[in-house]
Protein backbone atom coordinates (compact mmCIF):
# COMPACT_ATOMS: atom_id res chain seq x y z
CA UNK A 1 0.00 0.00 0.00
CA UNK A 2 1.53 3.44 -0.61
CA UNK A 3 1.49 5.85 1.46
CA UNK A 4 -1.41 8.16 1.67
CA UNK A 5 -2.18 12.14 3.21
CA UNK A 6 -5.66 12.09 1.67
CA UNK A 7 -8.05 13.93 4.23
CA UNK A 8 -10.34 10.79 5.89
CA UNK A 9 -13.66 10.10 6.40
CA UNK A 10 -14.68 8.65 9.58
CA UNK A 11 -15.19 5.29 7.98
CA UNK A 12 -11.11 5.61 6.57
CA UNK A 13 -9.77 6.33 10.33
CA UNK A 14 -9.37 2.67 11.12
CA UNK A 15 -7.74 1.77 7.95
CA UNK A 16 -4.80 4.93 8.04
CA UNK A 17 -4.33 3.25 11.81
CA UNK A 18 -3.84 -0.27 10.30
CA UNK A 19 -1.50 1.24 8.07
CA UNK A 20 0.39 3.42 10.19
CA UNK A 21 0.70 0.12 12.35
CA UNK A 22 1.73 -2.16 9.46
CA UNK A 23 4.52 0.90 7.80
CA UNK A 24 5.80 0.81 11.18
CA UNK A 25 6.61 -2.54 11.39
CA UNK A 26 7.87 -2.64 7.41
CA UNK A 27 10.62 0.73 8.79
CA UNK A 28 11.38 -1.42 11.93
CA UNK A 29 12.48 -4.35 9.85
CA UNK A 30 14.19 -2.64 7.36
CA UNK A 31 16.01 -0.58 9.96
CA UNK A 32 16.96 -3.88 11.80
CA UNK A 33 18.58 -5.32 7.97
CA UNK A 34 20.31 -1.75 7.94
CA UNK A 35 20.73 -0.36 10.91
CA UNK A 36 23.57 2.12 9.95
CA UNK A 37 23.55 4.07 6.66
CA UNK A 38 27.21 5.46 5.13
CA UNK A 39 27.40 9.12 4.67
CA UNK A 40 27.32 8.52 1.04
CA UNK A 41 23.77 7.03 1.53
CA UNK A 42 22.30 9.49 3.64
CA UNK A 43 23.85 12.40 1.47
CA UNK A 44 21.86 10.89 -1.32
CA UNK A 45 18.97 10.48 0.86
CA UNK A 46 18.97 14.80 1.64
CA UNK A 47 19.79 15.10 -1.99
CA UNK A 48 16.32 13.47 -3.10
CA UNK A 49 14.07 15.20 -0.26
CA UNK A 50 15.96 18.75 -2.26
CA UNK A 51 15.01 17.73 -5.06
CA UNK A 52 11.66 16.55 -4.48
CA UNK A 53 10.75 19.71 -2.78
CA UNK A 54 12.75 21.79 -6.11
CA UNK A 55 10.51 19.27 -8.23
CA UNK A 56 7.13 20.25 -6.34
CA UNK A 57 7.98 23.34 -5.18
CA UNK A 58 5.13 25.22 -7.76
CA UNK A 59 2.21 22.69 -6.68
CA UNK A 60 3.47 22.86 -2.93
CA UNK A 61 2.79 26.51 -2.93
CA UNK A 62 -0.64 26.25 -4.53
CA UNK A 63 -1.83 23.51 -2.20
CA UNK A 64 -1.01 25.33 0.45
CA UNK A 65 -2.88 28.48 -0.76
CA UNK A 66 -5.91 26.30 -1.49
CA UNK A 67 -5.65 25.35 2.61
CA UNK A 68 -5.71 28.88 3.47
CA UNK A 69 -7.79 30.09 1.21
CA UNK A 70 -5.32 32.90 0.58
CA UNK A 71 -1.67 32.42 1.26
CA UNK A 72 0.94 34.10 -1.11
CA UNK A 73 3.22 31.44 -3.35
CA UNK A 74 6.06 34.20 -2.34
CA UNK A 75 5.46 33.89 1.68
CA UNK A 76 5.38 29.83 0.90
CA UNK A 77 8.56 30.02 -1.25
CA UNK A 78 10.39 32.18 1.14
CA UNK A 79 9.25 30.56 4.98
CA UNK A 80 8.82 26.91 3.90
CA UNK A 81 10.62 26.22 0.88
CA UNK A 82 13.80 27.73 1.08
CA UNK A 83 14.71 27.57 4.78
CA UNK A 84 13.90 24.39 4.24
CA UNK A 85 16.68 23.60 1.47
CA UNK A 86 18.81 25.61 3.36
CA UNK A 87 18.06 23.08 6.36
CA UNK A 88 18.60 20.07 3.95
CA UNK A 89 22.12 21.85 2.51
CA UNK A 90 23.61 22.55 6.33
CA UNK A 91 22.90 19.18 7.19
CA UNK A 92 24.38 17.99 4.37
CA UNK A 93 27.52 19.80 4.57
CA UNK A 94 28.26 19.03 7.84
CA UNK A 95 27.16 15.28 8.46
CA UNK A 96 30.57 13.75 7.88
CA UNK A 97 31.46 15.37 10.76
CA UNK A 98 28.56 14.93 12.46
CA UNK A 99 28.81 11.26 12.12
CA UNK A 100 32.64 11.01 12.99
CA UNK A 101 32.94 8.87 16.43
CA UNK A 102 34.08 11.88 19.33
CA UNK A 103 36.92 10.72 21.51
CA UNK A 104 36.78 11.35 24.94
CA UNK A 105 39.27 10.70 27.73
CA UNK A 106 40.37 7.72 29.66
CA UNK A 107 41.56 7.65 32.95
CA UNK A 108 44.70 7.06 33.56
CA UNK A 109 43.17 4.28 36.02
CA UNK A 110 41.87 2.22 33.09
CA UNK A 111 44.77 3.06 30.77
CA UNK A 112 46.05 1.78 28.11
CA UNK A 113 42.33 2.06 26.64
CA UNK A 114 40.35 4.16 24.06
CA UNK A 115 37.16 5.85 24.42
CA UNK A 116 34.86 6.75 21.67
CA UNK A 117 31.11 8.30 21.67
CA UNK A 118 29.57 6.42 18.45
CA UNK A 119 26.15 8.48 16.90
CA UNK A 120 24.12 5.61 16.31
CA UNK A 121 20.25 6.17 14.32
CA UNK A 122 17.93 5.84 16.64
CA UNK A 123 15.42 3.75 14.10
CA UNK A 124 11.58 5.11 13.53
CA UNK A 125 10.86 8.57 13.93
CA UNK A 126 7.60 9.48 13.96
CA UNK A 127 7.15 13.88 12.90
CA UNK A 128 3.53 14.93 13.98
CA UNK A 129 2.60 18.02 11.93
CA UNK A 130 0.96 21.32 12.38
CA UNK A 131 -1.18 22.80 9.92
CA UNK A 132 0.96 26.50 10.07
CA UNK A 133 3.50 25.95 7.82
CA UNK A 134 2.72 22.12 6.92
CA UNK A 135 5.56 21.68 4.68
CA UNK A 136 8.58 22.99 6.50
CA UNK A 137 7.49 21.44 9.91
CA UNK A 138 7.12 17.75 7.74
CA UNK A 139 10.35 18.50 5.65
CA UNK A 140 12.61 19.80 8.24
CA UNK A 141 12.62 17.11 10.96
CA UNK A 142 12.42 14.96 8.18
CA UNK A 143 15.81 16.29 6.93
CA UNK A 144 17.38 16.13 9.86
CA UNK A 145 15.87 12.49 10.69
CA UNK A 146 17.40 11.73 7.37
CA UNK A 147 20.59 12.91 8.10
CA UNK A 148 20.68 11.17 11.65
CA UNK A 149 20.74 7.78 9.60
CA UNK A 150 16.77 7.06 10.77
CA UNK A 151 13.45 5.96 8.68
CA UNK A 152 10.25 8.49 8.90
CA UNK A 153 6.61 8.40 9.43
CA UNK A 154 4.73 11.72 8.78
CA UNK A 155 1.07 12.45 10.14
CA UNK A 156 0.10 15.60 8.46
CA UNK A 157 -2.75 17.77 9.71
CA UNK A 158 -6.31 17.02 8.79
CA UNK A 159 -6.65 21.16 8.03
CA UNK A 160 -4.31 21.23 5.04
CA UNK A 161 -5.82 18.29 2.66
CA UNK A 162 -4.52 19.66 -0.58
CA UNK A 163 -1.29 20.03 1.19
CA UNK A 164 -0.87 16.62 2.23
CA UNK A 165 -2.22 14.93 -1.31
CA UNK A 166 1.06 16.84 -2.93
CA UNK A 167 3.38 15.81 0.11
CA UNK A 168 2.35 12.58 -0.48
CA UNK A 169 2.47 12.19 -4.34
CA UNK A 170 6.14 14.24 -3.49
CA UNK A 171 7.62 11.53 -1.23
CA UNK A 172 6.27 8.44 -2.76
CA UNK A 173 8.00 9.19 -5.82
CA UNK A 174 11.24 9.71 -4.47
CA UNK A 175 11.23 7.19 -1.48
CA UNK A 176 10.14 3.60 -0.40
CA UNK A 177 7.33 3.67 1.86
CA UNK A 178 9.60 1.37 4.30
CA UNK A 179 12.26 4.64 4.52
CA UNK A 180 9.56 7.46 4.42
CA UNK A 181 5.81 7.51 5.08
CA UNK A 182 3.23 9.78 5.50
CA UNK A 183 -0.54 9.73 6.38
CA UNK A 184 -3.64 11.98 7.25
CA UNK A 185 -6.45 11.87 9.85
CA UNK A 186 -8.07 13.36 12.98
CA UNK A 187 -8.24 12.94 16.35
CA UNK A 188 -8.12 9.16 16.55
CA UNK A 189 -5.22 8.75 13.97
CA UNK A 190 -3.27 11.37 16.28
CA UNK A 191 -4.05 9.25 19.36
CA UNK A 192 -3.23 5.83 17.73
CA UNK A 193 -0.11 7.69 15.96
CA UNK A 194 1.24 9.01 19.73
CA UNK A 195 0.70 5.40 20.93
CA UNK A 196 3.44 3.90 18.54
CA UNK A 197 6.46 2.38 20.05
CA UNK A 198 8.33 5.20 18.03
CA UNK A 199 12.24 4.91 18.27
CA UNK A 200 11.62 8.93 18.81
CA UNK A 201 8.91 11.39 17.98
CA UNK A 202 8.92 14.91 16.86
CA UNK A 203 6.01 16.48 17.73
CA UNK A 204 5.23 20.20 16.55
CA UNK A 205 1.71 22.06 17.71
CA UNK A 206 0.00 23.42 21.33
CA UNK A 207 1.16 22.66 24.61
CA UNK A 208 -2.28 21.08 25.42
CA UNK A 209 -2.33 18.35 22.47
CA UNK A 210 1.17 18.48 23.70
CA UNK A 211 0.78 16.75 27.25
CA UNK A 212 -1.59 14.36 25.72
CA UNK A 213 1.18 13.20 22.99
CA UNK A 214 3.84 12.91 26.21
CA UNK A 215 1.96 11.14 28.46
CA UNK A 216 1.00 8.68 25.81
CA UNK A 217 5.03 8.71 24.70
CA UNK A 218 5.50 7.89 28.52
CA UNK A 219 3.49 4.64 28.59
CA UNK A 220 6.28 3.14 25.59
CA UNK A 221 9.28 5.19 26.95
CA UNK A 222 9.69 7.15 24.01
CA UNK A 223 11.88 10.07 23.42
CA UNK A 224 9.99 13.20 22.35
CA UNK A 225 11.12 16.64 20.74
CA UNK A 226 8.23 18.85 22.00
CA UNK A 227 7.91 21.94 19.64
CA UNK A 228 5.29 24.01 21.17
CA UNK A 229 4.84 27.79 21.57
CA UNK A 230 3.74 30.09 24.32
CA UNK A 231 3.49 34.16 24.62
CA UNK A 232 6.17 35.31 23.18
CA UNK A 233 7.17 38.53 24.59
CA UNK A 234 8.66 41.52 22.27
CA UNK A 235 10.33 44.20 24.65
CA UNK A 236 11.05 47.98 23.41
CA UNK A 237 13.20 49.50 25.19
CA UNK A 238 14.29 53.65 25.15
CA UNK A 239 17.57 52.93 23.35
CA UNK A 240 15.26 51.46 20.17
CA UNK A 241 14.69 53.15 16.63
CA UNK A 242 11.34 52.50 16.58
CA UNK A 243 10.76 52.93 12.65
CA UNK A 244 13.28 49.81 12.55
CA UNK A 245 11.24 47.99 15.36
CA UNK A 246 7.73 48.67 13.80
CA UNK A 247 9.09 47.36 10.64
CA UNK A 248 10.22 43.90 11.91
CA UNK A 249 7.20 43.41 14.37
CA UNK A 250 4.87 43.48 11.16
CA UNK A 251 7.09 40.67 9.65
CA UNK A 252 6.83 39.21 13.03
CA UNK A 253 2.97 39.50 13.33
CA UNK A 254 1.81 39.50 9.35
CA UNK A 255 3.61 36.70 8.20
CA UNK A 256 1.13 33.83 7.81
CA UNK A 257 -1.43 36.65 9.30
CA UNK A 258 0.53 35.92 12.82
CA UNK A 259 -0.24 31.61 12.82
CA UNK A 260 3.29 31.30 13.83
CA UNK A 261 4.69 29.62 16.72
CA UNK A 262 7.16 32.40 17.54
CA UNK A 263 5.56 35.06 16.22
CA UNK A 264 5.26 38.16 18.79
CA UNK A 265 2.45 37.60 21.16
CA UNK A 266 2.69 40.48 22.99
CA UNK A 267 4.65 44.26 23.05
CA UNK A 268 5.91 45.41 26.33
CA UNK A 269 6.62 49.55 25.40
CA UNK A 270 7.98 52.42 27.77
CA UNK A 271 5.27 54.76 28.34
CA UNK A 272 6.43 57.13 26.50
CA UNK A 273 7.13 55.20 23.79
CA UNK A 274 3.48 53.95 22.89
CA UNK A 275 2.55 56.59 20.55
CA UNK A 276 5.27 56.73 18.45
CA UNK A 277 5.15 52.99 17.50
CA UNK A 278 1.70 52.79 17.21
CA UNK A 279 2.47 55.78 14.79
CA UNK A 280 5.29 53.63 13.31
CA UNK A 281 3.29 50.28 13.20
CA UNK A 282 0.25 52.06 11.17
CA UNK A 283 2.24 53.88 8.61
CA UNK A 284 4.31 50.65 8.13
CA UNK A 285 2.02 48.33 7.33
CA UNK A 286 -0.02 50.51 5.16
CA UNK A 287 2.75 50.76 3.02
CA UNK A 288 3.43 46.53 3.07
CA UNK A 289 -0.69 46.32 3.00
CA UNK A 290 -2.80 49.00 1.32
CA UNK A 291 -5.49 46.67 1.06
CA UNK A 292 -5.91 43.36 2.52
CA UNK A 293 -9.49 41.77 0.92
CA UNK A 294 -8.09 40.84 -2.18
CA UNK A 295 -4.25 40.86 -1.90
CA UNK A 296 -2.65 37.63 -1.47
CA UNK A 297 0.22 38.85 -0.03
CA UNK A 298 -1.92 38.68 3.25
CA UNK A 299 -2.59 35.84 4.62
CA UNK A 300 -6.07 34.26 5.59
CA UNK A 301 -6.78 32.28 9.00
CA UNK A 302 -6.57 28.71 8.41
CA UNK A 303 -10.50 27.99 8.60
CA UNK A 304 -13.48 29.31 10.58
CA UNK A 305 -13.22 27.60 13.95
CA UNK A 306 -9.78 29.31 14.08
CA UNK A 307 -11.25 32.58 12.90
CA UNK A 308 -14.23 32.30 15.39
CA UNK A 309 -11.41 31.38 18.18
CA UNK A 310 -9.85 35.37 17.27
CA UNK A 311 -12.79 37.50 16.57
CA UNK A 312 -14.02 36.09 20.19
CA UNK A 313 -10.53 36.96 21.83
CA UNK A 314 -11.41 41.11 20.76
CA UNK A 315 -14.83 40.36 21.83
CA UNK A 316 -13.66 39.18 25.37
CA UNK A 317 -10.92 42.11 25.42
CA UNK A 318 -13.62 44.96 24.43
CA UNK A 319 -16.23 43.81 26.91
CA UNK A 320 -13.57 44.16 29.88
CA UNK A 321 -11.90 47.43 28.72
CA UNK A 322 -9.70 47.21 25.89
CA UNK A 323 -9.34 49.75 23.30
CA UNK A 324 -9.31 47.59 19.85
CA UNK A 325 -7.40 49.73 16.90
CA UNK A 326 -7.64 47.96 13.70
CA UNK A 327 -5.76 48.37 11.12
CA UNK A 328 -8.04 48.39 7.87
CA UNK A 329 -6.72 50.88 5.48
CA UNK A 330 -8.86 50.64 3.13
CA UNK A 331 -11.67 50.62 5.54
CA UNK A 332 -12.54 47.19 3.48
CA UNK A 333 -15.70 44.92 4.16
CA UNK A 334 -13.74 41.36 5.31
CA UNK A 335 -17.14 39.52 5.24
CA UNK A 336 -17.35 35.93 3.44
CA UNK A 337 -13.27 35.89 3.92
CA UNK A 338 -11.45 34.35 6.62
CA UNK A 339 -9.13 37.77 6.35
CA UNK A 340 -8.27 39.70 9.72
CA UNK A 341 -6.37 42.92 9.55
CA UNK A 342 -3.17 43.26 12.20
CA UNK A 343 -5.00 44.80 15.40
CA UNK A 344 -3.76 46.30 18.37
CA UNK A 345 -5.17 46.01 21.65
CA UNK A 346 -4.53 48.39 24.64
CA UNK A 347 -5.47 48.84 28.00
CA UNK A 348 -5.23 45.03 28.51
CA UNK A 349 -6.26 43.34 31.92
CA UNK A 350 -4.88 39.57 32.98
CA UNK A 351 -8.67 38.24 33.09
CA UNK A 352 -8.64 38.85 29.24
CA UNK A 353 -8.26 35.98 27.23
CA UNK A 354 -6.09 36.68 25.12
CA UNK A 355 -3.44 37.55 27.70
CA UNK A 356 -3.69 33.80 28.79
CA UNK A 357 -4.05 32.11 25.60
CA UNK A 358 -1.36 32.36 22.92
CA UNK A 359 -2.46 34.22 20.01
CA UNK A 360 -1.70 33.01 17.28
CA UNK A 361 -3.30 35.66 14.89
CA UNK A 362 -2.53 38.88 13.66
CA UNK A 363 -3.55 40.89 17.26
CA UNK A 364 -0.97 42.32 18.77
CA UNK A 365 -1.80 43.69 22.84
CA UNK A 366 0.85 46.64 23.84
CA UNK A 367 1.34 46.85 27.28
CA UNK A 368 3.24 49.56 29.06
CA UNK A 369 6.04 49.78 31.87
CA UNK A 370 8.08 52.56 33.59
CA UNK A 371 11.30 49.95 34.09
CA UNK A 372 12.89 47.39 32.31
CA UNK A 373 12.72 45.44 35.94
CA UNK A 374 9.16 45.62 35.43
CA UNK A 375 8.85 44.19 32.51
CA UNK A 376 11.29 41.47 33.32
CA UNK A 377 9.19 41.14 36.19
CA UNK A 378 5.96 40.70 33.97
CA UNK A 379 7.88 38.23 31.65
CA UNK A 380 9.04 35.64 34.69
CA UNK A 381 5.82 35.31 36.52
CA UNK A 382 4.23 33.40 33.09
CA UNK A 383 5.39 30.65 31.76
CA UNK A 384 8.65 30.28 29.92
CA UNK A 385 8.12 31.03 25.87
CA UNK A 386 9.35 29.70 23.16
CA UNK A 387 10.58 33.15 21.70
CA UNK A 388 11.60 36.44 23.33
CA UNK A 389 12.14 39.79 21.27
CA UNK A 390 14.04 42.70 22.48
CA UNK A 391 14.58 45.86 20.57
CA UNK A 392 17.89 47.36 22.21
CA UNK A 393 20.75 48.96 20.82
CA UNK A 394 22.15 48.78 24.71
CA UNK A 395 24.76 46.02 25.21
CA UNK A 396 23.88 46.27 29.35
CA UNK A 397 20.30 46.04 28.27
CA UNK A 398 20.74 43.27 26.32
CA UNK A 399 22.74 41.33 29.00
CA UNK A 400 20.07 42.05 31.27
CA UNK A 401 17.74 40.68 29.35
CA UNK A 402 19.43 37.77 28.21
CA UNK A 403 20.51 36.61 31.77
CA UNK A 404 17.37 37.19 33.69
CA UNK A 405 14.74 35.65 31.37
CA UNK A 406 14.14 32.22 29.79
CA UNK A 407 12.91 31.62 26.06
CA UNK A 408 13.57 28.76 23.86
CA UNK A 409 14.91 31.43 21.20
CA UNK A 410 16.30 35.36 21.08
CA UNK A 411 16.05 37.33 18.20
CA UNK A 412 17.75 41.20 19.44
CA UNK A 413 16.29 43.30 16.35
CA UNK A 414 14.40 41.81 14.50
CA UNK A 415 11.43 39.16 14.59
CA UNK A 416 11.23 35.06 13.30
CA UNK A 417 14.87 35.12 12.16
CA UNK A 418 16.31 33.26 15.03
CA UNK A 419 14.74 29.69 13.61
CA UNK A 420 16.08 30.24 10.19
CA UNK A 421 19.75 30.02 11.42
CA UNK A 422 21.18 26.76 10.91
CA UNK A 423 23.78 26.47 13.20
CA UNK A 424 21.72 26.54 16.35
CA UNK A 425 19.25 24.69 18.15
CA UNK A 426 15.32 25.73 17.58
CA UNK A 427 13.70 24.46 20.52
CA UNK A 428 11.02 25.52 23.74
CA UNK A 429 11.95 25.41 27.43
CA UNK A 430 9.39 24.63 29.89
CA UNK A 431 5.76 24.70 28.51
CA UNK A 432 7.30 25.70 24.97
CA UNK A 433 8.89 22.48 24.44
CA UNK A 434 11.41 20.17 25.20
CA UNK A 435 14.53 19.20 22.97
CA UNK A 436 15.94 20.30 19.63
CA UNK A 437 16.05 19.00 16.10
CA UNK A 438 17.85 22.15 14.40
CA UNK A 439 21.59 21.67 13.27
CA UNK A 440 24.27 19.49 15.24
CA UNK A 441 22.05 19.64 18.22
CA UNK A 442 18.82 17.56 15.75
CA UNK A 443 21.52 15.14 14.56
CA UNK A 444 22.55 14.66 18.20
CA UNK A 445 18.56 14.14 19.23
CA UNK A 446 17.61 11.98 16.58
CA UNK A 447 21.06 9.61 17.11
CA UNK A 448 22.08 7.20 20.28
CA UNK A 449 25.16 8.15 21.49
CA UNK A 450 26.73 4.89 22.17
CA UNK A 451 29.79 5.05 24.35
CA UNK A 452 32.45 2.43 23.34
CA UNK A 453 35.60 1.38 25.73
CA UNK A 454 38.21 -0.18 24.08
CA UNK A 455 41.12 -2.22 25.44
CA UNK A 456 43.52 -3.70 23.75
CA UNK A 457 45.83 -7.17 24.37
CA UNK A 458 47.78 -5.12 27.61
CA UNK A 459 44.75 -4.78 30.00
CA UNK A 460 45.34 -3.68 33.41
CA UNK A 461 41.95 -3.73 34.34
CA UNK A 462 42.84 -7.64 36.91
CA UNK A 463 44.98 -5.36 39.15
CA UNK A 464 41.78 -4.00 40.77
CA UNK A 465 39.92 -7.33 40.66
CA UNK A 466 39.41 -9.37 44.32
CA UNK A 467 41.07 -10.16 46.26
CA UNK A 468 41.07 -6.71 47.37
CA UNK A 469 43.78 -6.96 49.85
CA UNK A 470 46.75 -6.05 46.64
CA UNK A 471 48.94 -3.89 46.47
CA UNK A 472 47.04 -2.12 44.05
CA UNK A 473 43.62 -1.68 46.63
CA UNK A 474 45.80 0.18 48.93
CA UNK A 475 47.36 2.52 46.70
CA UNK A 476 43.56 3.53 45.36
CA UNK A 477 42.49 3.79 48.82
CA UNK A 478 45.64 6.06 49.55
CA UNK A 479 45.84 8.09 46.93
CA UNK A 480 42.43 8.33 45.26
CA UNK A 481 39.80 7.49 48.47
CA UNK A 482 41.83 8.88 51.09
Amino acid sequence: MAATALQLNDNEEQQQITYLHDVVAKQKAAYTAAPYPSATDRRADLDKLAAALRKYKDELAEAVNTDFSSRSKAETMIAEIMVTLECISYNRKNLKKWMKPSRRHVSALFAPASNKVHYQPKGVVGIMVPWNYPVQLAAAPLATALASGNRAVIKMSEFTPATNAVMQRMLAEFFPEDQVAILSGEAEVGAAFSNVHWDHLIFTGSTAVARHVMSACGKNLVPVTLELGGKSPCIITDSTDIKAAAQALIFGKATNAGQTCIAPDYILCPKNKVAELKAAITDRYQQSFPTLKDNNDYTAIINERQHMRLQGLLKDAEAKGARITQLNNANEDFSGTRKIPLTIVENTSEDMTIMQDEIFGPLLPILTYDSLDEALNYIKKGPRPLALYLFSFNSAEQNKVLSETHAGGVTINDCLTHIAQDDMPFGGVGDSGIGAYHGKEGFVSLSHAKSVHKKGRINMGHLIHAPHDRFMHKLIYKFIIR
